[in-house]
C-alpha cells in the first residue's frame, strides 16, 4: 500500500489566530477549521456542521469534556473531539480530522 502524500496549503500566521478560537480556511476547495490551542497546539477538522450543513464549527466554543478536547458547534451544540473528529452525541455526525502544523510561524494545512 502507497502511503499518501500530502499536500500543504497554508493558512496563516499563527499570531492570528487568538489562542483557544478557530478560523476557517478554504483548503483545496474544502471548509477546514483550524483551532488553537493555549499551549499553540493546532487542530484542523471540517467545517461544515453535518446536522445542518452550515460551515460554523470553527465558531465554535472550545472546551474538554473528560479528557478530550473538544469544539462544541454552534447551532446544535454537539461536541467534537479534536483529536479524533468524533461527534459525542452522535457518532454518525463525525467530521474529518485533517493534518496541521506550524513552520516558520504559519500554520498549514493537508487534508486526509
Amino acid at each position: 500500500m502507497l502511503a499518501k502524500t500530502h499536500t500543504w496549503t497554508p493558512v496563516c500566521a499563527l499570531e492570528a489566530i487568538v489562542p483557544h478560537t478557530g478560523v476557517c480556511a478554504l483548503v483545496e476547495g474544502h471548509h477546514v477549521a483550524v483551532f488553537r490551542l493555549g499551549d499553540d497546539r493546532i487542530h484542523a477538522i471540517d467545517n461544515i456542521d453535518p446536522k445542518s450543513g452550515a460551515s460554523v464549527l470553527s465558531r465554535g466554543l472550545i472546551g474538554s469534556l473528560g479528557e478530550r478536547t473538544v469544539v462544541a458547534s454552534p447551532l446544535y451544540k454537539n461536541h467534537f473531539d479534536l483529536a479524533t473528529g468524533e461527534c459525542l452525541e452522535a457518532p454518525e455526525h463525525s467530521v474529518a480530522v485533517h493534518a496541521v502544523r506550524v513552520e516558520d510561524g504559519h500554520v498549514l494545512v493537508a487534508l486526509n
